[in-house]
Protein backbone atom coordinates (compact mmCIF):
# COMPACT_ATOMS: atom_id res chain seq x y z
CA UNK A 1 0.00 0.00 0.00
CA UNK A 2 1.22 3.50 -0.79
CA UNK A 3 0.36 4.84 2.66
CA UNK A 4 2.11 1.98 4.47
CA UNK A 5 5.23 2.45 2.34
CA UNK A 6 5.10 6.18 3.02
CA UNK A 7 4.99 5.55 6.77
CA UNK A 8 8.05 3.31 6.53
CA UNK A 9 9.97 5.81 4.43
CA UNK A 10 9.13 8.78 6.63
CA UNK A 11 10.10 6.92 9.80
CA UNK A 12 13.68 6.64 8.53
CA UNK A 13 14.10 10.16 7.12
CA UNK A 14 15.59 13.24 8.73
CA UNK A 15 12.99 15.60 10.12
CA UNK A 16 13.27 19.19 8.92
CA UNK A 17 12.67 21.97 11.46
CA UNK A 18 10.11 24.75 11.11
CA UNK A 19 12.46 27.65 10.47
CA UNK A 20 11.42 31.09 11.68
CA UNK A 21 13.22 34.23 10.59
CA UNK A 22 12.38 37.60 12.10
CA UNK A 23 13.24 39.82 9.15
CA UNK A 24 12.58 43.11 10.92
CA UNK A 25 10.28 44.70 13.47
CA UNK A 26 7.49 44.61 10.91
CA UNK A 27 7.99 41.27 9.10
CA UNK A 28 8.82 37.64 9.86
CA UNK A 29 9.04 34.51 7.72
CA UNK A 30 8.12 30.91 8.55
CA UNK A 31 9.42 28.12 6.32
CA UNK A 32 7.28 25.00 5.92
CA UNK A 33 9.64 22.84 3.90
CA UNK A 34 8.66 19.29 4.85
CA UNK A 35 5.74 16.89 5.16
CA UNK A 36 2.96 17.98 7.50
CA UNK A 37 3.12 15.60 10.44
CA UNK A 38 3.45 15.73 14.21
CA UNK A 39 6.06 12.96 14.35
CA UNK A 40 8.40 13.26 11.34
CA UNK A 41 7.67 16.60 9.69
CA UNK A 42 6.34 20.07 10.34
CA UNK A 43 4.00 19.82 13.31
CA UNK A 44 1.10 22.08 14.22
CA UNK A 45 2.78 22.83 17.55
CA UNK A 46 5.96 24.04 15.87
CA UNK A 47 4.00 26.43 13.64
CA UNK A 48 1.82 27.62 16.53
CA UNK A 49 4.93 28.28 18.65
CA UNK A 50 6.55 30.14 15.74
CA UNK A 51 3.48 32.33 15.22
CA UNK A 52 3.21 33.02 18.94
CA UNK A 53 6.83 34.18 19.05
CA UNK A 54 6.12 36.85 16.41
CA UNK A 55 2.65 37.84 17.61
CA UNK A 56 3.74 41.49 17.64
CA UNK A 57 4.83 41.49 13.98
CA UNK A 58 2.34 43.08 11.54
CA UNK A 59 3.12 40.75 8.61
CA UNK A 60 4.15 37.10 8.51
CA UNK A 61 5.27 35.38 5.32
CA UNK A 62 4.68 31.62 5.14
CA UNK A 63 6.98 30.01 2.59
CA UNK A 64 5.85 26.56 1.47
CA UNK A 65 7.52 23.62 -0.23
CA UNK A 66 5.62 20.59 1.01
CA UNK A 67 4.03 17.41 -0.41
CA UNK A 68 1.30 17.58 2.28
CA UNK A 69 0.66 15.05 5.01
CA UNK A 70 -1.63 14.61 8.02
CA UNK A 71 -4.95 16.34 7.35
CA UNK A 72 -5.71 16.97 11.03
CA UNK A 73 -2.24 18.34 11.75
CA UNK A 74 -2.73 20.54 8.71
CA UNK A 75 -6.12 21.70 9.99
CA UNK A 76 -4.57 22.84 13.26
CA UNK A 77 -1.98 24.85 11.31
CA UNK A 78 -4.76 26.37 9.18
CA UNK A 79 -6.62 27.57 12.26
CA UNK A 80 -3.44 28.98 13.81
CA UNK A 81 -2.82 31.03 10.67
CA UNK A 82 -6.40 32.30 10.67
CA UNK A 83 -6.09 33.33 14.33
CA UNK A 84 -2.96 35.37 13.72
CA UNK A 85 -3.78 39.03 14.31
CA UNK A 86 -1.52 40.43 11.61
CA UNK A 87 -1.43 39.94 7.87
CA UNK A 88 -0.35 36.56 6.48
CA UNK A 89 1.06 35.97 3.01
CA UNK A 90 1.65 32.44 1.72
CA UNK A 91 4.39 31.90 -0.85
CA UNK A 92 4.36 28.61 -2.78
CA UNK A 93 8.07 28.42 -3.48
CA UNK A 94 8.09 25.05 -5.24
CA UNK A 95 5.27 22.65 -4.29
CA UNK A 96 2.09 22.93 -2.28
CA UNK A 97 0.31 19.58 -2.43
CA UNK A 98 -2.52 17.96 -0.50
CA UNK A 99 -2.69 19.29 3.08
CA UNK A 100 -0.13 21.97 2.26
CA UNK A 101 -2.66 23.64 -0.06
CA UNK A 102 -5.04 24.16 2.85
CA UNK A 103 -2.25 25.88 4.75
CA UNK A 104 -1.54 28.12 1.76
CA UNK A 105 -5.12 29.28 1.24
CA UNK A 106 -5.55 29.96 4.97
CA UNK A 107 -3.33 33.01 4.49
CA UNK A 108 -4.72 36.41 3.51
CA UNK A 109 -2.83 36.27 0.22
CA UNK A 110 -1.31 33.44 -1.81
CA UNK A 111 1.63 34.00 -4.14
CA UNK A 112 3.04 31.19 -6.27
CA UNK A 113 6.41 31.14 -8.01
CA UNK A 114 6.74 30.58 -11.73
CA UNK A 115 7.50 26.87 -12.14
CA UNK A 116 5.86 25.88 -8.85
CA UNK A 117 2.92 23.46 -8.58
CA UNK A 118 -0.31 23.38 -6.57
CA UNK A 119 -1.97 19.96 -6.25
CA UNK A 120 -5.33 18.95 -4.78
CA UNK A 121 -6.72 15.42 -4.43
CA UNK A 122 -9.01 13.24 -2.33
CA UNK A 123 -8.22 12.31 1.25
CA UNK A 124 -6.84 8.83 1.90
CA UNK A 125 -6.30 6.65 4.93
CA UNK A 126 -5.09 3.24 6.02
CA UNK A 127 -7.53 0.96 7.84
CA UNK A 128 -7.41 -2.57 9.19
CA UNK A 129 -10.59 -4.39 10.10
CA UNK A 130 -13.83 -5.88 8.89
CA UNK A 131 -16.37 -4.46 6.42
CA UNK A 132 -17.88 -2.22 9.08
CA UNK A 133 -14.48 -0.64 9.77
CA UNK A 134 -13.96 -0.11 6.05
CA UNK A 135 -17.34 1.58 5.67
CA UNK A 136 -16.78 3.74 8.73
CA UNK A 137 -13.45 4.90 7.37
CA UNK A 138 -14.98 5.69 3.98
CA UNK A 139 -17.67 7.74 5.73
CA UNK A 140 -15.01 9.60 7.69
CA UNK A 141 -13.05 10.35 4.52
CA UNK A 142 -16.16 11.81 2.92
CA UNK A 143 -16.63 14.10 5.92
CA UNK A 144 -12.99 15.16 5.79
CA UNK A 145 -13.28 15.88 2.08
CA UNK A 146 -16.42 17.93 2.76
CA UNK A 147 -14.42 20.32 4.95
CA UNK A 148 -11.62 20.50 2.39
CA UNK A 149 -14.07 21.24 -0.43
CA UNK A 150 -15.63 24.00 1.67
CA UNK A 151 -12.19 25.61 2.10
CA UNK A 152 -11.52 25.54 -1.65
CA UNK A 153 -14.99 26.95 -2.39
CA UNK A 154 -14.40 29.81 0.05
CA UNK A 155 -11.10 30.65 -1.63
CA UNK A 156 -12.07 30.25 -5.28
CA UNK A 157 -15.81 30.85 -5.50
CA UNK A 158 -16.07 27.67 -7.59
CA UNK A 159 -19.01 25.32 -7.10
CA UNK A 160 -18.67 22.01 -5.24
CA UNK A 161 -18.97 19.96 -8.45
CA UNK A 162 -15.93 21.65 -10.02
CA UNK A 163 -13.82 21.28 -6.86
CA UNK A 164 -14.84 17.63 -6.49
CA UNK A 165 -13.88 16.90 -10.09
CA UNK A 166 -10.45 18.45 -9.53
CA UNK A 167 -9.92 16.40 -6.39
CA UNK A 168 -11.13 13.15 -7.99
CA UNK A 169 -8.65 13.67 -10.82
CA UNK A 170 -5.71 14.57 -8.52
CA UNK A 171 -5.19 17.85 -10.35
CA UNK A 172 -1.72 19.39 -10.62
CA UNK A 173 -1.98 23.12 -11.29
CA UNK A 174 0.92 25.11 -12.71
CA UNK A 175 1.40 28.57 -11.22
CA UNK A 176 -0.63 30.19 -13.96
CA UNK A 177 -3.38 27.56 -13.73
CA UNK A 178 -3.58 27.98 -9.95
CA UNK A 179 -4.17 31.72 -10.40
CA UNK A 180 -6.75 31.10 -13.14
CA UNK A 181 -8.58 28.71 -10.77
CA UNK A 182 -8.31 31.39 -8.03
CA UNK A 183 -6.47 28.98 -5.73
CA UNK A 184 -3.62 31.51 -5.76
CA UNK A 185 -3.78 35.27 -6.12
CA UNK A 186 -0.67 36.05 -8.12
CA UNK A 187 2.37 34.57 -9.84
CA UNK A 188 5.64 35.88 -8.48
CA UNK A 189 7.78 37.62 -11.08
CA UNK A 190 11.45 36.75 -11.28
CA UNK A 191 13.59 33.72 -12.00
CA UNK A 192 11.41 30.59 -12.31
CA UNK A 193 11.85 27.78 -9.82
CA UNK A 194 12.00 24.12 -10.79
CA UNK A 195 9.62 22.17 -8.62
CA UNK A 196 10.45 18.49 -8.28
CA UNK A 197 9.34 15.36 -6.44
CA UNK A 198 11.72 12.80 -5.03
CA UNK A 199 10.80 9.12 -5.11
CA UNK A 200 9.66 9.15 -1.48
CA UNK A 201 7.23 12.04 -2.08
CA UNK A 202 5.95 10.61 -5.36
CA UNK A 203 4.67 7.46 -3.61
CA UNK A 204 1.87 9.52 -2.07
CA UNK A 205 0.26 10.37 -5.40
CA UNK A 206 -1.57 8.53 -8.17
CA UNK A 207 -0.04 10.26 -11.18
CA UNK A 208 2.56 12.91 -10.37
CA UNK A 209 3.75 14.90 -13.40
CA UNK A 210 6.62 13.14 -15.16
CA UNK A 211 8.42 16.46 -15.50
CA UNK A 212 8.71 16.76 -11.71
CA UNK A 213 10.11 13.24 -11.39
CA UNK A 214 12.58 13.87 -14.23
CA UNK A 215 13.85 17.02 -12.52
CA UNK A 216 14.33 15.08 -9.29
CA UNK A 217 16.35 12.40 -11.11
CA UNK A 218 18.43 15.07 -12.85
CA UNK A 219 19.15 16.80 -9.53
CA UNK A 220 20.03 13.49 -7.89
CA UNK A 221 22.38 12.60 -10.75
CA UNK A 222 24.02 16.03 -10.66
CA UNK A 223 24.46 15.74 -6.91
CA UNK A 224 26.10 12.33 -7.25
CA UNK A 225 28.44 13.57 -9.99
CA UNK A 226 29.46 16.56 -7.84
CA UNK A 227 30.04 14.28 -4.85
CA UNK A 228 32.16 11.88 -6.89
CA UNK A 229 34.20 14.78 -8.29
CA UNK A 230 34.82 16.12 -4.79
CA UNK A 231 35.92 12.69 -3.58
CA UNK A 232 38.25 12.27 -6.55
CA UNK A 233 39.77 15.69 -5.91
CA UNK A 234 40.54 14.74 -2.32
CA UNK A 235 42.22 11.50 -3.39
CA UNK A 236 44.27 13.22 -6.12
CA UNK A 237 45.43 16.08 -3.91
CA UNK A 238 49.16 15.62 -3.09
CA UNK A 239 50.01 14.96 0.52
CA UNK A 240 52.38 17.15 2.44
CA UNK A 241 54.66 16.08 5.26
CA UNK A 242 54.36 17.94 8.49
CA UNK A 243 57.32 20.03 9.53
CA UNK A 244 59.49 18.51 12.28
CA UNK A 245 58.55 19.63 15.75
CA UNK A 246 60.91 20.10 18.68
Amino acid sequence: MKILQLLRDNASRTKQPTNLVRNSATEATIYIYDVIDGFWGVSAKSVIDALASVADVPTVHIRINSPGGDVFEGRAIVEAIKRFAGKTIAHVDSLAASAATGIAIAADEVEIATGAFFMIHNASAMVWGDKAAMRDTADLLEKVEGTIIADYIAKTGQDAAAITAWMDAETWFTAEEAVDAKLADSVVAGAPVEAHLDEEQAKRFKHPPKSLLARARDQHSASRVADMAARAQRYLRPTRSAAPQT
